[in-house]
């Protein structure tokens, strides 16, 4: 614990009190005036001028010293209050009034004037504020020269074009072209067959001059072959053995082409042998119904084909 000086004898005995505990709150927290001075607004300077008495501590201080230090600060303020009360006023005429001071302390006859304490240390931000407070303002320079929009403007414009020096080159190398070209001719090439294609499939099936021999797959368009015969008892053109399968208006297969042939074979004549039971077809049925005493309807049945067969 530091060795505190000893307290002026001119001061009163309420304002020794209020330095007594504020001397003792600094000791019980271990703080010295440096970090004290720290952890305040106010310097290391001033703090040793107020717990030494020689200068009146203000209320600020003793509020941020007991709340640096952890304590209530309504006791000790109590005691600033009185401190602050038994202290000389200065009257109007420069010479203090004891008048308020019922202390014996206040009738002794006053001490030779003591000299005067040195000012505190100016804190850093008042330093600056002096700076910039005594700094000479700086002298108004010469007002530039508006410069007109329209020569704004073209500046502007100027300054964001691109030089020549950094524009791309506008040359294709030779490759790139022939690779684009030959790219051009396959593609063309290739949508042209794909259209032959799709017209080839649209297109109707060509009848060929010939006609084709039984056992072949059926084929629509194309003529057949008839080579009628008889076998087990019924006559057979060698393209079906249906007796049961219903024949009529566009009808195709392997079976018209069976009723075209025996219909031939009976004397009466369908047309072509393409497997297409179309009108004409129809109407040599009808006539071999009517011969044979059938139903005449046109369509090939169970009946008719039994007698076709016959």
């Amino acid at each position: 614990m530091p060795r505190w000086k000893e307290l002026p004898a001119e001061i009163s005995s309420s304002e020794r009190q209020l330095l007594v505990q504020l001397r003792r709150l600094k000791d019980h927290s271990d703080l010295s005036l440096a970090s004290l001075a720290g952890r305040t607004s106010y310097s290391r300077s001033s703090w040793e001028r107020y717990l030494n008495g020689k200068k009146p501590v203000p209320r600020k201080a003793v509020e941020e010293l007991a709340r640096v230090c952890g304590t209530e600060p309504t006791r000790l303020l109590v005691l600033y209050d009185v401190a602050e009360r038994s202290r000389p006023r200065t009257t109007a005429t420069g010479r203090t009034d004891d008048s308020s001071s019922a202390s014996p302390e206040s009738a002794r006859p006053l001490e030779p004037a003591r000299e005067a304490d040195p000012e505190p240390e100016p804190e850093p931000g008042q330093e600056r504020e002096t700076a910039s407070a005594t700094a000479p303002e700086p002298e108004p320079g010469p007002t530039p020269t508006p410069i007109p929009e329209q020569r704004q403007s073209d500046s502007r414009r100027a300054e964001s074009r691109p030089s020549d020096s950094r524009r791309p080159g506008r040359t294709v190398p030779l490759g790139w072209l022939v690779a684009a070209v030959v790219l051009a001719v396959a593609v063309s090439f290739g949508a042209g067959l794909l259209t032959a294609r799709a017209w080839d499939d649209d297109a109707p099936a060509k009848k060929k001059t010939g006609p084709v021999a039984a056992g072949t797959g059926y084929l629509r368009g194309q003529t057949y072959e008839c080579a009628v015969q008889r076998k087990d008892g019924r006559l057979r053109a060698g393209h079906s053995d249906t007796r049961e399968m219903l024949l009529d208006i566009n009808s195709t297969g392997f079976d018209v082409v069976e009723a075209q042939c025996l219909l031939r074979e009976k004397g009466f004549d369908p047309g072509v042998f393409d497997g297409l039971y179309d009108e004409r077809t129809k109407g040599a049925a009808k006539k071999f119904q009517q011969a044979r005493h059938l139903v005449v309807d046109g369509i090939i049945g169970p009946d008719t084909w039994r007698e076709l067969r016959r």
